[in-house]
C-alpha cells in the first residue's frame, strides 16, 4: 500500500523576517506550486494580502477536483512577533498591531479553509520528521537557522510542541557576548548577523533571499558566520542534551546545502573539543528538507492534525 500523492492537498506559508513563501503540497509533502515575496519587515496588511491573493492563485492552477481536496491551511510564523523589531514610530505601531492579530479571524474574510498555526521552527522539524531523515532517529533536537535561529524537538518519534506550542525555543538560551555580557542565542547565531555584515560591507544582503540560492560570491563574509554560529551551535548542543539524552542534533536553515553540509562539519569538530564529562555526545546530522523546511512543514501542519496519528496526543497539554 502507498499514499496517492493527489489523494490531500495541503497550502502552507512561513512569515520570516525578509520573507514569506506559500506553498501548496500533495499528500507526500511535494510542492506542486510555490510563490515567494520578499519585505522590509511582515506587517500584517502585508502578509494576509501575500495570503489572499497567493492563495488565489495556487488553486487556480489546479483542477476542480483537486481543489476539492486541499484540507487547510498551514501557517508557520515566529511566535509573538511583536517582540523582534527595530522599527520607531508609525512603522512601529503597525508591527505591535501583531499583538492583536486573530489569524483564524483574518484567513475566514477570505476563505473557509481550516486553519492551523504553528512556531516556524517546529513547522521545519515537522518537515524533517515527516518527510526528511527524521524516522532515522528516535529523539533528537532540530536546529533551524532563518533570519532568527529556531528549533525543534522530537521524542518517541514524533514532534513534541510543548504546552503552549513552543518547545525548542533556543533562540532564547543563554550565551555569552564577546565582551562576557549576557545574550540570548538568538544574537549569536542567527542570519541577520550575516546580513548585517553585508550591509556594513555595502554589499547587497537580498541576496541571501532570491531563489534559487547561491552564495558563491559572499564565501569571503560567509565563511567567518560559519565559523561564529558552529562554535555556538556545538555549545548549545551540549547544554540541550544535558536536559534530554537526545541520540542527534539536526541542523538545516535558510541557506544553500553547501553552507549546511559545511556548517555540520564545523559543530562536529567543536564538539570534539568540548567538555563533555556526564554526557553521552549526540551525532550531528544534515537535516535533509532544505530552506524550504518552514514552508513545508507548514503546509503539513493540517495534514498531520487531521489525518495522521500524533503518539505525543495528550502530553502537550492543548
Amino acid at each position: 500500500m502507498e499514499l496517492n500523492p493527489e489523494g490531500i492537498l495541503s497550502v502552507g506559508m512561513k512569515i520570516g523576517r525578509r520573507s514569506a513563501d506559500l506553498l501548496l503540497i500533495d499528500f507526500k509533502g511535494n510542492p506542486r506550486h510555490q510563490l515567494s515575496t520578499t519585505y522590509d519587515y511582515p506587517l500584517p496588511e502585508v502578509i494576509f494580502g501575500f495570503l489572499e491573493s497567493g492563495l488565489q492563485t495556487l488553486l487556480s492552477r489546479e483542477p476542480q477536483r483537486l481543489r476539492d481536496r486541499v484540507c487547510g491551511i498551514g501557517i508557520g510564523t515566529p511566535f509573538e512577533l511583536w517582540k523582534w523589531h527595530d522599527l520607531s514610530g508609525l512603522a512601529a505601531r503597525k508591527f505591535r498591531s501583531w499583538k492583536n492579530v486573530n489569524f483564524f479571524s483574518e484567513v475566514a474574510k477570505f476563505s473557509d479553509l481550516p486553519v492551523f498555526v504553528v512556531n516556524d521552527a517546529t513547522a521545519a522539524c515537522h518537515a524533517e520528521h515527516l518527510y526528511g531523515r527524521g524516522a532515522e532517529y528516535r529523539d533528537y533536537f532540530y536546529f533551524f537557522i532563518g533570519s532568527m535561529i529556531g528549533g525543534g524537538v522530537a521524542l518517541n518519534g514524533t514532534v513534541f510542541e510543548g504546552n503552549q506550542g513552543n518547545a525548542g525555543a533556543l533562540g532564547a538560551m543563554r550565551t555569552t557576548g564577546p565582551l562576557g555580557e549576557s545574550q540570548q542565542l538568538i544574537d549569536t547565531a542567527s542570519l541577520f548577523l550575516l546580513e548585517d555584515r553585508l550591509i556594513e560591507a555595502g554589499v547587497d544582503p537580498e541576496i541571501l533571499w532570491k531563489k534559487p540560492q547561491n552564495w558563491d560570491n559572499i564565501s569571503r563574509y560567509v565563511e567567518p558566520w560559519i565559523g561564529t554560529t558552529a562554535q555556538e551551535l556545538a555549545k548549545a548542543a551540549l547544554s540541550i542534551c544535558a536536559v534530554i539524552d537526545f541520540e542527534a542534533i539536526f541542523i538545516d536553515g535558510a541557506f544553500p546545502p553547501k553552507v549546511r553540509e559545511e556548517l555540520v562539519s564545523r559543530v562536529r569538530r567543536y564538539l570534539a573539543n568540548q567538555d563533555k564529562r556526564g554526557l553521552i555526545p549526540p551525532v550531528v546530522e544534515a537535516a535533509a528538507v532544505g530552506e524550504n523546511a518552514r514552508g513545508i512543514g507548514a503546509a503539513s501542519s493540517p495534514i498531520f492534525r487531521q489525518f495522521l496519528l500524533n503518539t505525543n496526543a495528550g502530553l502537550s497539554g492543548m
